[in-house]
C-alpha cells in the first residue's frame, strides 16, 4: 500500500514538475527591471524571457515582441534555449513512462521485473530533467544577482530576478523528488 502511495505521489510531483517546466520555459519573466533609486514613480517594467522581451507601460498595456534573430542572441541565451527545450521533451516522456510504469504495476503481478524497469527509467529521466531545467534558472539567476551588485553596470540595466526563475526552481525541486521516489523502488 505504501508503494502505491508512493507512486501516486511521484507521478503527481512529475507533472507538475512537467508544467512548471513547460512554464518556465514560456514564460517571458526571467529577468524583470530593478527600481533602485528614489524614484517612486514607474511608468514602465521590463521582462525579459528566453523568446521574447516584452515592456508593461503603467500595468495597463503590455507589448512583447519575440527576438529577431537566433544569430544575435548572446551564446548563453542560445544554450539556455536548447536546455530548457530538451528539458521539456524528456519531462514528457519521463511521465509517461510514470505513468505507464504505475498503471500496469498494480495490473501485473507475474513479471515486476519489467514494470520496475519503467519505473526505474523514468526516475532517472525525471531527475535528469531536474538537473536541465536547474542549470539554466540557477546561472541566470547568479548573473542577474552579480550584475546587480556590479557598480559598473549602470541602473537602468540592473535586473531582479523574475517569477519565471522561481517557478523553474520550484519544479526543479518536483522534478528531483519524483525522480527520487521512482528510483527508491
Amino acid at each position: 500500500m505504501a508503494c502505491c502511495v508512493l507512486q501516486i505521489t511521484g507521478l503527481i510531483f512529475g507533472g507538475i514538475g512537467m508544467v512548471g517546466t513547460l512554464a518556465a520555459t514560456v514564460m517571458p519573466q526571467w529577468r524583470v527591471s530593478a527600481y533602485i533609486d528614489g524614484n517612486i514613480v514607474v511608468f514602465e517594467t521590463i521582462w525579459e524571457g528566453l523568446w521574447m522581451d516584452c515592456i508593461s507601460q503603467l500595468g495597463i498595456r503590455l507589448q512583447c515582441k519575440f527576438y529577431d534573430s537566433i544569430l544575435a542572441l548572446p551564446p548563453p541565451l542560445e544554450a539556455f534555449r536548447a536546455l530548457m527545450c530538451i528539458a521539456v521533451i524528456l519531462s514528457i516522456i519521463s511521465f509517461l513512462m510514470a505513468v505507464v510504469g504505475v498503471k500496469y504495476t498494480h495490473r501485473t503481478k507475474e513479471n515486476p521485473q519489467d514494470i520496475s524497469i519503467f519505473i526505474l527509467a523514468a526516475g532517472v529521466a525525471f531527475l535528469l530533467t531536474g538537473i536541465l531545467v536547474l542549470v539554466p534558472v540557477s546561472w541566470t539567476g547568479g548573473s542577474i544577482i552579480h550584475d546587480f551588485y556590479d557598480p559598473e553596470v549602470p541602473v537602468p540595466l540592473k535586473r531582479e530576478l523574475g517569477a519565471a526563475l522561481y517557478v523553474g526552481w520550484m519544479s526543479t525541486a518536483l522534478l528531483i523528488a519524483a525522480g527520487a521516489m521512482y528510483c527508491s523502488f
